[in-house]
């Protein structure tokens, strides 16, 4: 069954194409993908007729490695108001659940996902990339692939790590050509696409970023882009953010703001797949993570800004989302952001 891809994922093809001496528009109306398509970010295209018409000029240019070269053209500014949510997020992790989480902005059928290692190592994780109606098409997945790589390395300014990569179909393009660009070993006929990384990466902090600036993001995109079929679960979110600091973030709480009884709350969220603990919980973790890396506030008033009354119970919840201590994650942050940050008051160190 077919879907609609925003056309973001085009940038570059005009380029690529009249390189190799193609005709851009000749080929846009062969494979019926509007022209519009070819040169504007914002055209909702059948995410089949676009992967014909990749597959199509890769074939005949030929450009085996289309893909690949029409990444090059592409920056996180394709991403549109993404962008901003997934640049100024605290951490690797972060930025990439951000990414996941919209990614229906531009084709509801992608995913983007963490998965444990397929190499099963307990050190490393696959961010892998697929499509819930079967196995995407070669030059999608490696223009995809190729954009997440180098968003990335644009994230963290510079090589994050990347230890293999995994591709399902076979190349086209020389084995070598893959290799050069990802600056690692790449496997082809794999069960699935994927970035092999350390877990580590994920809890990286970026540097630059500013907190305000990705929650008015955030509340902009829950607000105007609801993901299909979740309705209420952005609306919670949105609520608990608010309460966190302020007051107790109970579901009662969250059921008066959105005008509604907190039974009816519960269903509704059961019936989207989610849970308001576990909204609670990506929002005490998002907001700990920021303020951990970003100010030098005491431990115990970060654990009551996100809404818990015991530091003991923030350190619980810093090693399950991490696997560390919270002044771990602190340091980090520091080491990442060196001398350039602005931090808070309350510089003094302490346990855990």
């Amino acid at each position: 069954m077919s879907s609609v891809i925003r056309s973001a994922g085009m940038r570059g093809f005009r380029d690529v194409v009249e390189q190799y001496g193609g005709d851009a528009a000749a080929l846009a109306a062969r494979f019926r993908v509007p022209l519009e398509a070819v040169d504007s970010d914002d055209v909702l295209v059948s995410d089949v007729a676009m992967a014909k018409l990749l597959e199509g000029a890769a074939r005949e240019l030929p450009c085996p490695d289309l893909g690949l070269r029409m990444s090059e053209y592409q920056d996180i500014g394709i991403l549109g108001p993404l962008a901003v949510a997934v640049q100024n997020s605290p951490t690797v992790g972060a930025a990439l659940g951000c990414a996941s989480q919209f990614l229906f902005l531009h084709s509801p059928v992608l995913r983007f996902t963490i998965v444990p290692d397929p190499e099963g190592r307990a050190g490393e994780v696959g961010l892998c990339y697929g499509s819930s109606q079967g196995r995407p098409p070669r030059q999608a997945t490696d223009a995809i692939l190729a954009f997440a790589h180098r968003m990335i390395r644009f994230l963290v300014d510079g090589p994050y790590g990347l230890h293999s990569v995994h591709l399902s179909h076979q190349p086209k393009a020389p084995a070598g050509r893959y290799a050069e660009f990802f600056g690692a070993e790449v496997r082809f006929g794999q069960p699935a696409s994927l970035l092999r990384v350390p877990r580590s990466l994920l809890d990286r902090p970026l540097t630059g970023v500013d907190g305000t600036l990705r929650e008015i993001a955030l509340a902009y995109l829950h607000s105007h882009f609801p993901e299909p079929g979740r309705v209420v679960a952005p609306q919670v979110r949105n609520a608990v953010d608010r309460m966190l600091g302020t007051s107790p973030p109970r579901i009662d709480s969250a059921a008066r703001l959105l005008g509604m009884h907190p039974r009816t709350l519960q269903r509704r969220l059961a019936a989207e797949g989610v849970t308001f603990e576990a909204l609670l919980d990506d929002a005490r973790r998002d907001a700990a993570l920021r303020l951990l890396t970003r100010t030098d506030l005491p431990l115990q008033q970060v654990a009551g800004l996100v809404g818990l009354s015991e530091q003991s119970a923030l350190t619980r919840c810093v090693r399950r989302w991490c696997g560390t201590t919270p002044r771990a994650v602190r340091m980090r942050g520091a080491e990442g952001s060196g001398a350039s940050g602005t931090k808070a008051s309350g510089s003094r160190r302490e346990p855990g």
